[in-house]
């Protein structure tokens, strides 16, 4: 049984993107894009969530994530409390599970969970009430399921359908919860094509397993690709020297203006922040005319807006998924 489902296989929790149908996934786009109708009106507000409480459990530091958190609840007229856990119970000694039963008396409605140990959604999951539900916004090296939707929501809006597409994904392979979890959906869409593009110390060891393929070569991986995606080098996750320096590291795997003429003329170019330019990216392609990485931003609003009223209310809403 899927813990992320509940009896009538509607989404309850959004740990990961594994183990999920492309219908259900497809139902998170099509919803997705009925709220991008939404916020791109003067009242961006709707009332789904009008009288629910929605808590951002960050134990990460996350700029991106945890505005576009809270802006999609308060959007979808939730109240929004954000704990500060420098200065809650939880650096006095308190358990991460007294924690949440003491917020859970509060009648909270929904943990959006951030934590730097795999497994930590999966866990508030499986302890929190009937009523309640988690969001995972990235657990460790594990998952980061919001964001892979949000970025396969950019590219169902720049590219249509995934059968044909080429996705390459160039970076920190092995300690990204964010490529894990875009492979997973791009596999479950029907992607054409997954490339990874890393040197063997930045892949896990079991990555032809996720139904990809692997290219050492950044040159070869990049070549005719229609979706380009770069990966922030995860230093804080890294142990060990597994690069000789940042500068080889970009010498040998940067995205560069020649190397994204390789991709498809009309290929798009995408990061799930924050970016190290001149590390992982060069800042002509960031900024420039194919890079689509601020869409990406704002996709993040209408996604996470569907994401939370699909777990709250147990259906698709504000029309039919398209």
């Amino acid at each position: 049984m899927n813990i992320q489902l509940d009896e009538a296989g509607r989404l309850r929790h959004f740990l990961t993107t594994e183990g999920l149908s492309r219908d259900l996934l497809e139902q998170i786009l099509g919803t997705a894009a009925s709220f991008s109708e939404v916020i791109e009106k003067s009242v961006k507000k709707v009332p789904l969530l009008r009288g629910r409480t929605v808590i951002n459990l960050f134990f990460e530091p996350s700029t991106r994530t945890r505005t576009t958190f809270e802006l999609a609840a308060k959007r979808l007229s939730a109240d929004v409390l954000n704990i500060n856990l420098a200065t809650s119970a939880t650096s006095k000694g308190e358990s991460l599970l007294d924690t949440l039963q003491n917020l859970q008396a509060m009648q909270c409605d929904m943990f959006v969970v951030r934590h730097a140990d795999s497994g930590t959604a999966h866990f508030i999951a499986e302890h929190v009430a009937p009523h309640v539900s988690v969001v995972n916004a990235g657990d460790g090296r594990h998952a980061h399921p919001t964001q892979a939707m949000l970025d396969m929501y950019t590219i169902r809006r720049h590219k249509g359908d995934f059968e044909p597409l080429r996705v390459a994904i160039v970076g920190d392979i092995a300690h990204s919860r964010v490529a894990r979890s875009q492979i997973h959906a791009l596999n479950a869409l029907g992607a054409g094509e997954v490339r990874v593009i890393a040197p063997r110390t930045l892949l896990p060891k079991d990555v032809e397993n996720l139904g990809v393929h692997v290219y050492h070569d950044i040159d070869a991986g990049l070549r005719d690709a229609d979706v380009v995606m770069s990966l922030r080098l995860q230093k804080e996750r890294m142990q060990g020297a597994l690069l000789p320096s940042e500068h080889e590291y970009y010498q040998l795997y940067g995205i560069t203006r020649a190397r994204l003429a390789l991709a498809h003329p009309e290929a798009i170019v995408m990061h799930p922040g924050p970016i190290n330019r001149g590390v992982e990216i060069e800042s002509s392609v960031a900024d420039g005319p194919q890079s689509v990485i601020l869409n990406q931003v704002t996709n993040g609003i209408a996604t996470r807006m569907a994401v939370m009223s699909m777990c709250l209310e147990g259906r698709s809403v504000v029309g039919e998924p398209t």
